[in-house]
């Protein structure tokens, strides 16, 4: 419940707070709210929920006792991945629902923005869900899985362009992430708002096909099966 309440009241409460029109880019601030909204929803059910719930079971012995049955491994990573995809694939539903019944968010209405969503869909919550799995032998146990986590997962949020208009945090996916969604629901006249006046999603694909790679090769690296204590 909190990882799918949390991005649609923090929805309500920034488009109730910000409600006028985006000067030149013919939007409310509430519409822009609500891809950044979407994709913060989509990092939760990856990265955030993936890298608190991976080190429990770890601290639980609940890897250890899988490494132990006949399951491929790939299979647990696997299974992970595809749990992402379905959680954000409702959380997703939930704010664009919410988006286009409060505050006139218009869904795509031709094949190629619906193209565009469905790669920025599984490129980012992949890559996202890979960076989580990676994280989640950061923590030496479970109680202190949620403020290791949580801490980078709100810090990307904000240096990344999520909640105000700075790109500190360019190199991050989430910042294209929420770019890339964007170009998807906003009109073509809220391309202003970008640093290039462009939705550029060709560099949106580059950057998150790399973190997808780049998260393979963390988790390759640093994932354990077992936690410290037990070596």
């Amino acid at each position: 419940m909190f990882t799918f309440a949390l991005p649609v009241v923090f929805l309500f409460l920034f488009a109730s707070v910000f409600r006028d029109d985006v000067r030149g880019a013919g939007i409310t601030a509430s519409q822009l709210y609500v891809p950044a909204m979407t994709a913060s929803g989509i990092m939760s059910t990856s990265f955030q929920s993936l890298g608190i719930s991976i080190a429990v079971e770890r601290d639980e012995k609940v890897l250890r006792r899988l490494r132990g049955t006949p399951m491929p491994p790939a299979a647990y990573f696997l299974g992970k991945i595809w749990l992402v995809l379905f959680t954000g694939v409702l959380e997703t539903a939930i704010l664009l629902a919410v988006g286009t019944t409060f505050y006139d968010v218009h869904l795509p209405s031709g094949p190629g923005r619906w193209f565009d969503f469905a790669w920025i869909f599984v490129l980012g919550p992949t890559g996202c869900a890979l960076l989580g799995i990676a994280i989640s032998s950061v923590p030496k146990s479970a109680k202190s899985a949620s403020s290791v986590v949580v801490l980078p997962f709100l810090l990307l949020q904000f240096v990344s362009g999520v909640y105000i208009a700075i790109d500190i945090g360019a190199l991050f996916p989430p910042k294209w992430l929420c770019q890339g969604l964007r170009g998807v629901f906003l009109p073509d006249s809220a391309k202003v708002l970008e640093q290039a006046h462009a939705w550029e999603f060709g560099r949106i694909a580059l950057v998150l096909a790399a973190w997808c790679v780049g998260g393979l090769v963390l988790c390759l690296l640093a994932f354990r099966w077992k936690n410290r204590r037990e070596g």
